[in-house]
């Protein structure tokens, strides 16, 4: 029986004995392909397959489809530099560069002292040392005032203490609201009755206090100085009404240092009274024989001098000088002093000499037609009205100290 199977299997395999080895010659290929190759045996490392180089101009503009070039990206801005850390201890410097800016205030009035108004910035020219300056600014000033009310109060003007007192009490009376005001006295020197307030009854109250002078002395030209000294140092325009004899009879100063001083001064003004004027002309009449100060005899030289002195102030600073014949001028003097601080025009520019070297530059301001010549001004009659200008002499150029 096992014969017989083992015979038909012969048969079989001796009929495919081609499959069979085909067979067998796949299963041997596969098997060797299975194994692992040796390290000596192994390829070598392939090359990359080249990239295809886009086109140099009608290629994609977008980052798809493959031959698109990635967009470049932004590089973020380079980082700020780092600022230097304070040392502790060490100040903090500025450079400031000073622009030079001359500001001088004009008064326009009519002989009498009327105010001439609605003059336009056209109807000026200013002139520094015969050159001709571009005025930059123009306003009408309405600001409040800053003044320090300056008195003389000495034992020998005793007889023209009415004239004082009543002159000074005459000021307070045009003072307005907003205004600043200082009283100082001064005999061998200056005194401060109050500084600077805005209450009317304070000022009244401090020259309450001039009652029986302690000196003889009227040491004018001192108590100016320190006056100019001090406000100085307040910012803005200032000041200075004077009511004096205008004698000098012991300061320090002389009139050549004072003058020098009024000169560097900034923005300061000085409106003068004089006072006494009905003694001193009974005196000049009557030859009292009365001595100043310390034995100095007052003369017509004397206050003719003072009254001189006192027209230069105020002609350098731009101010007026009053000399009231009798105690009922007083009111009407301290209201017009108070319209023309009120009623000024503020000029102001570079100058085309922008050296602050400390020379004295000398002003001139004219008032012109807008047809650059001489203006004319009529009254309401149709009369032709004389004018006078009143503006300083000049300023200073140096260096502001701060």
């Amino acid at each position: 029986m096992f014969s017989h199977h083992f015979s038909r299997l012969c048969a079989g395999l001796r009929k495919h004995a081609g499959a069979i080895a085909l067979l067998a010659l796949t299963l041997e290929v596969l098997v060797w392909q299975a194994v692992p190759l040796r390290a000596q045996d192994q390829p070598g490392p392939t090359s990359p397959p080249k990239q295809e180089v886009p086109p140099e101009a009608g290629g994609p503009q977008n980052d798809v489809g493959p031959m698109a070039i990635p967009k470049k990206t932004e590089e973020p801005p380079p980082a700020p530099p780092e600022r230097p850390r304070k040392i502790e201890g060490m100040p903090d410097y500025s450079i400031r560069v000073d622009v030079p800016l001359v500001n001088v205030p004009v008064l326009v009035t009519t002989k009498d002292g009327q105010f001439i108004p609605n003059l336009k910035k056209d109807n000026f020219r200013v002139m520094e040392d015969g050159v001709p300056q571009t005025i930059t600014n123009f306003d009408v000033s309405q600001a409040p005032i800053t003044a320090v009310l300056l008195v003389e109060f000495t034992a020998g003007d005793y007889f023209f203490f009415d004239d004082l007192l009543n002159a000074a009490y005459a000021f307070t009376y045009s003072l307005k609201k907003d205004d600043w005001v200082a009283v100082t006295y001064y005999d061998i020197k200056p005194h401060i009755l109050t500084d600077f307030t805005q209450d009317k009854r304070e000022v009244q109250a401090a020259l309450g206090q001039l009652r029986v002078p302690g000196f003889s002395e009227s040491n004018l030209f001192d108590a100016l100085y320190d006056t100019l000294d001090r406000l100085d140092r307040i910012p803005g325009r200032k000041y200075v009404i004077l009511v004096t004899t205008g004698i000098d009879t012991f300061s320090k100063i002389n009139l050549d240092q004072m003058m020098k001083k009024i000169k560097i001064t900034k923005d300061v003004t000085i409106f003068p009274v004089s006072v006494g004027f009905a003694v001193r002309t009974y005196c000049e009449v009557n030859n009292c024989g009365w001595t100043h100060g310390v034995g100095i005899p007052v003369g017509n030289m004397d206050y003719l001098q003072g009254d001189n002195e006192m027209n230069t102030f105020a002609r350098m600073t731009g101010g007026r000088a009053y000399f009231p014949r009798f105690q009922g001028e007083f009111h009407g003097i301290f209201d017009q002093i108070g319209g023309d601080i009120r009623n000024q025009y503020n000029l102001a520019y570079h100058p085309t000499n922008p050296k602050l070297d400390g020379t004295y530059r000398k002003l001139k301001v004219e008032v012109v037609a807008p047809d650059g010549g001489p203006l004319k001004v009529r009254d309401q009659h149709g009369k032709d009205v004389k004018y006078q200008i009143i503006a300083r002499e000049g300023y200073t150029a140096k260096h502001t100290v701060e």
